[in-house]
């Protein structure tokens, strides 16, 4: 069996023996002990668990959201997995508190390792019906605010570790069109290239990585499932099940920690194999999408 020496850098399983005193477990590649994580959306749902993840694998948590009480909630769980956890109030819209967000972290650990943008969303709406105020929102939402926080946090990875991660959630509604989608889909798409620019430029001290997940049961969509609905939506996705949030924090988990040390600028799917939405929306003029 592999010892269990720890390295400054990740060793992959390989057909060519090293020496006994420079092996490691190929499983801990996927621990972040030491490491200091910043989520925003954290009070519940994606955000949540990816802070639970974060936390069973050794790192801290930094969780952001609006609702303190949510945040309290999620702290105790990553507290009660041995793991210290900062809770910081954040309206990722008001771009003074992600400055903030940053600070505090720092002034509580000294360090941050990785950064996940999760917070985002825009419900699905007729273009008809959707001000151009309300896309220029969803834009901000889910494309400026992770654009302001990363432009933040990467120069202080750089600066207290020498290097460090950064995580977007993103959508397959940014790449597999589908009507009432236009102003989600449209930043979700930004939202990925955001991504893979940022990756370009942030190399090869910052990884810069998104998932495109696909339908997940969070309190979003809990809001517009019925039994009718769901199983349609189960129907017309290829793995018969709608996503669970411990299905993205896995995929997070993976691309957060030295396991995937040598990937950058990727949008990993995590949505059931689907090649197009599964929820039917009708078209501007008669049928269904």
């Amino acid at each position: 069996m592999l010892s269990a020496l720890q390295l400054p850098r990740p060793i992959s399983l390989r057909t060519t023996p090293y020496p006994e005193e420079y092996l490691v477990s190929i499983f801990d590649n996927f621990r972040l002990d030491g490491k200091v994580a910043v989520i925003t959306g954290a009070g519940k749902g994606i955000g949540a668990a990816i802070a639970r993840a974060f936390a069973e694998a050794g790192a801290d948590v930094v969780i952001g959201a609006r609702t303190l009480s949510d945040l309290e909630t999620v702290a105790a769980q990553i507290e009660a997995l041995g793991q210290r956890a900062l809770c910081v109030p954040t309206d990722v819209l008001d771009f003074s508190q992600l400055q903030r967000l940053a600070d505090r972290t720092l002034e509580e650990f000294g360090r941050i390792d990785i950064l996940v943008n999760n917070a985002g969303g825009f419900p699905p709406k007729p273009v008809s019906q959707t001000t151009a105020r309300e896309f220029e929102g969803a834009f901000r939402f889910n494309v400026s605010t992770a654009f302001e926080l990363s432009r933040i946090c990467a120069p202080l990875m750089v600066e207290s570790t020498g290097g460090g991660a950064i995580l977007n959630i993103s959508s397959i509604a940014g790449h597999k069109p589908t009507p009432c989608f236009a102003a989600y889909g449209t930043a979700k798409g930004a939202l990925s290239l955001l991504t893979q620019e940022l990756a370009q430029e942030f190399a090869p001290k910052v990884r810069v990585n998104a998932i495109a997940v696909g339908s997940t049961k969070t309190d979003a969509l809990n809001t517009v499932l019925t039994p009718e609905v769901e199983q349609v939506m189960v129907d017309l996705t290829p793995m018969g099940r709608l996503g669970e949030v411990e299905d993205i924090a896995l995929g997070a988990l993976y691309l957060c920690t030295p396991a995937a040390s040598y990937v950058t600028g990727e949008i990993l799917g995590v949505n059931g194999g689907l090649e197009r939405l599964n929820m039917q929306m009708p078209r501007a003029w008669g049928g269904m999408g």
